[in-house]
């Protein structure tokens, strides 16, 4: 703290509960490294700290569910609070979702920093990326194995880690509940490179092109070099509708990466 004093100061705390249904991601889960969890210790610096942090949040769509953690919140450190001159609640907040009340979640936080008195500040990544970016793939064999098997030029390995992480299917767009199903598999070595089974009212054939969606924020940043596999072009697609390559991937690029 002699170190450090003549900054303001912010401290993370452990809140003990989260939005968070994978254990991977729950800040909240047990022997958490994320966080200050005990409230004595957290109170025994409170004039030492002006701001605090509280990341309970993941995906989380729900405003009832939003509302009522942060009242849980409130009452567990409104005394904390109290002390602050500003708090951030994280990320994880998708309130850009089509029909999400966003007059009600205004109001909930205006409620909120007026009853503690302090600054509220959020993390606005799940609501920037959600169905901002997708990812283009292009089918290049068909195979059977008991079931029709499209395979990609892409790889969930190499370009959609998190999916293997969390063990999800990719999402589609303009997915359909036609009667041609097909499992859509990465062209990676890995057995199980697999991006999920989805229905089509067509058939698909070589070249068919198809557009996961939700490709930006930790789909994006974990993108590897996993067998090689050339990775794929950042396209931007302005509001005039232009699309324009912002940039590509070579050999070069591969191999420079080698560790």
């Amino acid at each position: 703290y002699d170190k450090v004093k003549h900054k303001k100061i912010g401290l993370r705390v452990n809140p003990n509960f989260s939005y968070s249904h994978f254990d991977l991601a729950d800040p909240a889960r047990a022997c958490s490294k994320l966080g200050v969890k005990e409230l004595s210790s957290v109170m025994a610096v409170a004039d030492k700290i002006s701001g605090a942090m509280f990341h309970y949040n993941c995906e989380n769509d729900d405003y009832e569910n939003f509302a009522s953690l942060l009242d849980r919140l409130s009452a567990v450190y409104g005394a904390l609070l109290d002390k602050l001159e500003c708090v951030s609640l994280g990320g994880g907040f998708y309130f850009t979702k089509e029909g999400y009340p966003l007059e009600k979640f205004a109001a909930k936080l205006k409620e909120f920093s007026a009853r503690h008195k302090v600054q509220v500040y959020l993390e606005p990544g799940e609501t920037a990326i959600t169905q901002s970016a997708y990812l283009a793939v292009t089918v290049l064999d068909i195979v059977r194995n008991d079931s029709d098997i499209a395979i990609v030029d892409s790889s969930v390995e190499a370009h959609m880690l998190d999916l293997l992480i969390y063990r999800t299917n990719a999402k589609m767009e303009n997915v359909s509940q036609g009667k041609h199903s097909y499992t859509i598999a990465g062209k990676s070595c890995l057995a199980g490179d697999i991006f999920g089974t989805f229905k089509f009212d067509e058939p698909l054939k070589v070249g068919s092109v198809l557009r996961f969606a939700d490709a930006a924020g930790y789909t994006m940043v974990k993108k590897n070099w996993f067998n090689g596999l050339q990775m794929p072009a950042i396209v931007v697609k302005r509001l005039n509708g232009e699309c324009e390559t912002v940039r590509t991937f070579s050999y070069n690029d591969f191999k420079n990466n080698l560790s």
